[in-house]
């Protein structure tokens, strides 16, 4: 190690620029205080990659320069505005430990915390999450707590089924029915009055289940408030309420997501999966398929049209044209 530069004054203090190998040691300490496996899973890649760019840079210094570069490295990747932040969550954490064990300069460590992350975009379309952001989402609840085993299902209606806030905190447990050999939420009401049943994916079915059990509930709202013990009420939390849920753990794994961002998500990534417009507009309710194809900002490609696909020939003079 070599005595640091000063950037900011051209002087040189007495303390020692701190090597990327101590920052592996300290990632380790972090790593190992974050309960979560899927917030810890992501936390991992995000000091990994960053910790490999940085021997690459062979700069001496992590500073609030270096991040920034860091940053616009990840955006010139592609990466969404959401995976970028929650990225810089994952270094901020690192850089705060090594402030707090001495091994980086107060002041750099200072200014590095608060360089500031990505904005999203102002177009809607942007706003919904990968399934590897999705995943980890989900799993961002306890799941050794009543609170943590009831937010888990919550969370798996909103993005597996892509209901509203109003939606969600209307259900019952009699609308969880079987029907057609699998299990649906039946009669969900929507805007407008528009009812329609939602099949339920296995993985949100099981997170639906164990919070239900775990209280014994057999009939009356789905998501209730919460006593200290972690005991339900009689009534159901408020549509209000769904949004500091959701946020709350959004920022528990470094993202900015609201519950809209959610029902978005699912429609994005049932399309990605190769969900009909037909289905995905059932799913959310839409009035018209255009309304989902705004939603998902999907628009018609004339070198990919679906109707290529009838591979058609005429007749000509009784014969098949070539």
């Amino acid at each position: 190690m070599i005595a640091l530069h000063n950037h900011r004054y051209g002087i040189i203090t007495g303390m020692l620029a701190p090597s990327v190998d101590q920052f592996e040691m300290l990632s380790g300490q972090m790593l190992g205080a974050i309960q979560n496996a899927s917030t810890r899973g992501m936390y991992r890649k995000a000091i990994a990659d960053f910790l490999a760019w940085w021997r690459l840079e062979s700069s001496e210094v992590l500073d609030a320069r270096l991040l920034r570069a860091h940053i616009a490295y990840l955006l010139k990747l592609n990466y969404s505005s959401a995976t970028v932040n929650q990225r810089l969550a994952a270094i901020r954490k690192l850089i705060g430990l090594a402030a707090e064990k001495s091994v980086l300069d107060l002041a750099d460590a200072s200014e590095a915390i608060r360089v500031a992350g990505v904005r999203e975009g102002k177009n809607p379309n942007r706003a919904s999450l990968n399934t590897h952001e999705t995943e980890a989402l989900i799993n961002a609840p306890e799941p050794s707590t009543k609170k943590g085993l009831r937010d888990r299902a919550l969370l798996g209606l909103l993005v597996g089924c892509g209901l509203t806030r109003s939606e969600v905190v209307r259900l019952s447990v009699g609308d969880i029915q079987r029907r057609d050999r699998r299990w649906v939420l039946h009669g969900v009401t929507g805007r407008r009055g528009r009812v329609r049943t939602i099949a339920l994916p296995e993985w949100a079915k099981i997170a639906l289940d164990t919070w239900l059990q775990s209280v014994g509930l057999k009939t009356g709202p789905v998501f209730r408030a919460l006593d200290r013990r972690g005991w339900p009420a009689q009534h159901a939390i408020s549509s209000q309420a769904v949004l500091p849920i959701v946020v709350a753990y959004g920022r528990s794994i470094g993202l900015d997501v609201k519950p809209g961002d959610l029902r978005r998500t699912c429609a994005q990534l049932c399309r990605a999966n190769g969900g009909d417009l037909e289905q995905i507009q059932l799913l959310l309710g839409h009035a018209s398929i255009q309304t989902t194809e705004r939603y998902l900002g999907h628009t018609p490609k004339p070198a990919s049209a679906a109707n290529d696909r009838l591979r058609l020939k005429w007749r000509v003079n009784k014969m098949l044209a070539s």
